[in-house]
């Protein structure tokens, strides 16, 4: 199994990878608003890492309802199953991006937040979590 997480935004997507050993580790961020480009950089990034699923963070409100940007990451996520014809999984990434960006120095934020960083760590945090919850679900086979 190979996952790509996906924390979605227009400007920037952050990228995390895991396979069957449970760990997710952070890939470089597409760090572009065109949106062609945003696809051809998704495709690469499956193509080269051979990804099986995809995770991908959904935006609910608070009180676990889906606002307008949530509302986008689900067509985002159809998207991605009808181009990839890989399963897409959403996960709860409520103050994922607030997790993230906490782990940097706040004098540093600004400029590591243009370089897609935090947004890959973002995708980091929510593809573990799921991973974590497939491990609970599933665990491996005893030797």
């Amino acid at each position: 199994m190979r996952f790509l997480g996906i924390d979605h935004g227009s400007r920037r997507v952050g990228l995390a990878y895991g396979d069957e050993i449970g760990v997710a580790t952070p890939l470089a961020a597409i760090t572009t608003d065109d949106t062609a480009k945003q696809w051809a950089g998704l495709a690469a990034v499956v193509k080269e890492r051979r990804i099986t699923e995809i995770v991908v963070g959904h935006p609910l409100n608070m009180d676990g309802t889906s606002g307008p940007k949530a509302l986008e990451v689900e067509a985002f996520a159809r998207r991605l199953g009808a181009e990839f014809g890989l399963p897409v999984h959403l996960v709860d990434e409520t103050l994922t991006s607030y997790e993230a960006e906490s782990t940097i120095p706040p004098s540093k934020r600004r400029g590591l937040r243009k370089s897609g960083l935090v947004d890959s760590r973002a995708a980091t945090i929510i593809l573990q979590d799921y991973l974590d919850t497939r491990v609970e679900v599933d665990p491996p086979p005893e030797a």
